[in-house]
């Protein structure tokens, strides 16, 4: 079995261990548009702790924690490592935060979050699977429901 090595990045952030069907939402959450950014995305990599997992590589780009806390909505097993100078400086699992402030959409239009021009404030109930529940109308939202 060939075996294919992903190059190094000199500095910035690896997000590892993401369930492989939520890599390309993590993607979209990490908004990489930057033209001279080094990008990696790898899907249905193997993995013995998933069986199936997705990398995403960002070079020159150190992610910030409401990234990340909108990283464990989708991908809660995953991990964060940043790098500098080919080196890993940090790494840490993600975590779902108990209170989630405007990152998370409440999915009731006729909710006081969506109605009037209020940040939106959610408590987890549950981290995994995700289920959160609005603090202004008390609806419940499972992770089909979120719009982030």
């Amino acid at each position: 079995m060939k075996h294919l090595d992903v190059s190094a990045i000199k500095d910035g952030s690896v997000i590892d261990h993401i369930e492989s069907k939520s890599t390309l939402k993590v993607a979209d959450i990490l908004n990489i548009q930057n033209e001279e950014q080094v990008v990696l995305v790898g899907m249905n990599l193997t993995s013995k702790f998933l069986g199936k997992k997705g990398i995403i590589k960002i070079g020159g780009k150190i992610i910030d924690q409401k990234e990340v806390n909108k990283i464990a909505l989708i991908a809660p097993n995953a991990s964060v490592n940043i790098i500098k100078d080919y080196e890993v400086i940090k790494k840490f699992k993600v975590a779902v935060p108990d209170i989630i402030e405007g990152i998370v959409k409440c999915f009731n239009p006729n909710c006081i979050s969506n109605y009037y021009n209020t940040q939106s404030k959610l408590h987890v109930v549950n981290k995994n699977p995700i289920k959160l529940q609005c603090h202004y109308c008390e609806r419940i939202m499972n992770a089909k429901d979120l719009v982030i």
